[in-house]
């Protein structure tokens, strides 16, 4: 990916190297070593393993990756459908699902998998993956708003917020790396094992669907559960403390899943933003000043002039005449339910580095992802209100944008992703 002249382009980076920072490289020396532990992962069966499977169910009311307890990893690519047949295209998620829906079971994306069939044919399958254990694999697909165009006859069924996010105050999008007909969402604890999902979809799209933009993600930046330890960000800081969990049942009724009679009741939708993190800059502030740009202490996470994380915010109390105990401007202040009328969002964010810019710093940040019932109600409302008053901005750059409309899970092996959106406009 590369900037503009005026800004200075970021240089590159190999797609051996990309896999290589994202430890994938590490992935493979190690799967010689402990091969014995993996999965086979081969034929209709259960993947060897037992009580040990790490599998998340792939059946439901929602789809696998929203509310499931957030994996290490994550591989996500939007994709443009360049086929204009709707029959394709719905024949392209269907035969995802029943991919998906086998990969997150340890097995091979299809029964003849990659190392079974005939040496003189080409495989459905990759075969990296041969071998892993499932690694709490899911697989989340979403339709963006252009996906709704005259190609599909799909425009009738496009639902009111399904619109591209508004352009916020100090956004620099790159166009390249925003937006897309489809994506996918792939995580897991293995990044391999990530990986393979979203590149096995993609080639069995060879010819209706192309790459659009991908973005590889480590280390979460949120908690969905709270059996999970808050996580911190590349700026050393717990992220996320007053993240939605899925434990929280009436809270994330509310605000993740959409109730509205149609296609998309019981789905989500996803919101991106890839943040540019500008850590040379941040690393120079005193930890004093990191404080205060957070609202909360560097090494407990707690709201400042509390003790603990799960402290609640002091938003009315002062340091006599010099101020609140929380500044103004705080990201904590900013992005909390009070301050925003309530909006509540799920977030699923990572860490990502892909490389240096000309100038040697690195291209670093945050891979934000929120899923919300309602765009406008849980995220614009927010994210208008950080981007206009957030200390944080000084140290960030958005550079993408995207939305995507997560349909309901399917409910058994005979559905699929999207189907009420086909049945809907027959």
């Amino acid at each position: 990916m590369s900037q503009d002249g005026k800004s200075g382009g970021l240089r590159p980076l190999s797609r051996r190297g990309f896999l290589a920072g994202a430890g994938i490289g590490v992935g493979l020396g190690a799967a010689g070593a402990v091969g014995a532990d993996r999965f086979t992962g081969s034929g209709d069966g259960d993947p060897a393993g037992g009580e040990d499977a790490l599998i998340v169910p792939f059946n439901g009311a929602h789809q696998a990756g929203i509310t499931t307890a957030q994996q290490e990893r994550m591989y996500f690519v939007a994709l443009d459908v360049v086929t204009d047949s709707r029959e394709e295209l719905r024949d392209l998620l269907r035969t995802w699902t029943t991919m998906a829906r086998r990969m997150s079971r340890g097995l091979e994306a299809e029964p003849e998998g990659s190392v079974g069939v005939d040496r003189d044919t080409v495989a459905t399958d990759t075969g990296e993956a041969v071998g892993l254990r499932p690694a709490r694999l899911t697989v989340t697909v979403g339709f963006g708003p252009s996906l709704f165009d005259e190609r599909f006859g799909l425009a009738p069924a496009r639902p009111e917020e399904l619109e591209d996010l508004p352009r916020f105050p100090g956004d620099q999008l790159d166009e390249r790396i925003s937006r897309g007909d489809l994506c996918i969402q792939a995580c897991a604890d293995d990044p391999q094992v990530a990986v393979h999902a979203a590149r096995v979809l993609v080639k069995a799209g060879s010819g209706l669907v192309t790459v659009r933009w991908a973005q590889l993600g480590f280390g979460r930046t949120a908690s969905t559960s709270i059996e999970q330890g808050t996580p911190r960000n590349l700026f050393g800081f717990k992220d996320g403390t007053a993240n939605l969990k899925n434990e929280y049942t009436n809270l994330i009724n509310e605000h993740v899943w959409v109730h509205d009679g149609s296609w998309m009741d019981g789905g989500s939708y996803l919101c991106a933003r890839r943040i540019r993190m500008l850590l040379e800059n941040w690393d120079r502030q005193t930890r004093r000043e990191q404080e205060e740009v957070f609202g909360r202490t560097k090494d407990e996470g707690a709201p400042l002039g509390r003790e603990h994380e799960e402290d609640p915010m002091p938003f009315n109390e002062w340091h006599g005449t010099d101020g609140p105990l929380i500044p103004a401007h705080a990201h904590s202040r900013l992005a909390s339910a009070p301050a925003n009328d309530g909006a509540r969002m799920l977030r699923r964010g990572y860490n990502f580095v892909g490389g240096v810019d000309d100038y040697g710093h690195l291209d670093a940040g945050l891979f934000f992802i929120a899923f919300v019932a309602s765009p406008r109600d849980d995220f614009i409302t927010v994210q208008s209100n950080l981007s206009h008053h957030d200390n944080m901005n000084a140290f960030v750059r958005y550079e993408s944008s995207s939305i995507f409309a997560c349909p309901p899970g399917p409910v058994d092996d005979d559905d699929w992703w999207g189907r009420g959106l086909f049945d809907q406009t027959a």
